[in-house]
C-alpha cells in the first residue's frame, strides 16, 4: 500500500488543532482499513513560529500517537514556506502528500476522492471549490477578480483552487527543483505538468479561531502571485509611458500653434492636475519596478526558505 502524508501548516491554531487532529486521524484510519493507503501513513503538522500553545499541542499529539508528525520551524516564515517545508519533509517518507489548512474549511471528507484518483495514476489532484455561497459578496467578487487578473497576466492558476491538493512523490521531486525564494505554489504546481485531475468540494466556515488571511494579507498574496509569474506590469508601464509621451508631443504642438496665432489661455488648473497626475504615475511605476528589483535582490541572496528546528517522527510499533 502507498504511504500518504497529510501536510497541515499551522500558525496559532490551538483552538482548532484538537478537532483537526481528531478528524484527520479518523479519515486516515478509515482509508487504511479500506486498504487504500498504507498503515505507515502520517499526519504532519508544520508549526510556523506560532506564538500560542500550538507546538506544545503538536508535541503532545505525537507523544500520544506516532501517526502525528511534528515539524517545528525555527521562526515564522509564512504559509507558503511552511507548506513547502512540510511537503519537502513528506517527500522523504511518503509516496504522496495531501496539503490542507488546519481550520477545517477544506472538506476532509473529499480526501478519499484524492486517494482514489492517485491510485488511478494521477500525480497531482487539485481540490476546487464547487461554490462560493459561504463567502461574502466582497470576498467572492475580489476572489474572482484575482483569478481573472492572474489569467490576464499570464499565470497558469486554477480558478477556486487554494492549496488543497495531492501531489505524488515524483511531483514533489519536481517541485523541489523550483528554487525561487518568493513562493507562490498555486502558480508553480501547474507548471510541473504530469497527469492531473480535479476533486470538487464545498468549503465550510472556519471551525474555530480567527482567519489568518485578512484583507491586507490577501492583497499582499495577490501582489506576490502577480509579480512572481508575470512581467506584464512592467510592460504596461512601458506602454503607458509611450502613451503619455505621445500626448505630451501632441500638446506641445498644440500650444505652440496657439502661441503663434496669439491665443493664450491661463492654464493653472491644467498644469497642477498634469503635474500631480504624472507625478502619481511615476511613483506608481517606480513602485512596480521596485517590487521586481526587490524580488530579484531576494533571489540573488538565495537565503534558505525555512529552517527546521525540530522534527518529531518515529516509526509505528505494530507489535
Amino acid at each position: 500500500m502507498k504511504t500518504v502524508w497529510f501536510v497541515v501548516p499551522c500558525y496559532n491554531e490551538m483552538e482548532v488543532l484538537p478537532e483537526t487532529a481528531k478528524q484527520l486521524k479518523q479519515i486516515m484510519a478509515d482509508l487504511v482499513q479500506k486498504g487504500k493507503i498504507g498503515s505507515d501513513s502520517r499526519i504532519a503538522f508544520v508549526n510556523d513560529g506560532s506564538k500560542d500553545a500550538t507546538w506544545n499541542m503538536i508535541s503532545q499529539l505525537h507523544m500520544e500517537d506516532p501517526v502525528y508528525v511534528g515539524i517545528n520551524l525555527a521562526h515564522n516564515r509564512g504559509h507558503q514556506n511552511a507548506l513547502f517545508a512540510g511537503l519537502m519533509t513528506a517527500k522523504e517518507y511518503a509516496d504522496a502528500a495531501i496539503s490542507l489548512d488546519a481550520d477545517l474549511q477544506d472538506d476532509v471528507a473529499a480526501i478519499e476522492q484524492f486517494i482514489d484518483k492517485f491510485n488511478e495514476g494521477k500525480d497531482i489532484v487539485y481540490g476546487v471549490r464547487s461554490t462560493r455561497a459561504t463567502d461574502t459578496f466582497f470576498k467572492r467578487g475580489t476572489a474572482h477578480a484575482f483569478y481573472k487578473l492572474m489569467h490576464f497576466m499570464g499565470a497558469d492558476t486554477l480558478k477556486d483552487h487554494a492549496d488543497y491538493r495531492l501531489m505524488s512523490k515524483r511531483a514533489l521531486e519536481a517541485l523541489s527543483e523550483y528554487e525561487e525564494v518568493n513562493l507562490f505554489l498555486r502558480g508553480i504546481v501547474p507548471m510541473i505538468g504530469f497527469e492531473t485531475d480535479i476533486v470538487y468540494y464545498e468549503r465550510h466556515e472556519r471551525f474555530a479561531g480567527e482567519s489568518k488571511y485578512p484583507l491586507k494579507k490577501m492583497l499582499a498574496f495577490a501582489v506576490e502571485g502577480i509579480t512572481s509569474f508575470s512581467i506584464k506590469p512592467i510592460r504596461m508601464i512601458t506602454a503607458l509611458g509611450f502613451f503619455l509621451f505621445s500626448i505630451s508631443v501632441f500638446l506641445l504642438v498644440y500650444f505652440f500653434v496657439t502661441w503663434m496665432i496669439g491665443y493664450t489661455v491661463t492654464g493653472w488648473t491644467t498644469i497642477v492636475i498634469s503635474v500631480w497626475g504624472i507625478g502619481g504615475l511615476q511613483l506608481l511605476a517606480l513602485g512596480v519596478i521596485g517590487e521586481y528589483i526587490g524580488k530579484t535582490y531576494l533571489e540573488v541572496k538565495h537565503r534558505p526558505r525555512y529552517t527546521i528546528e525540530s522534527l518529531l517522527y518515529q516509526e509505528k510499533n505494530n507489535d
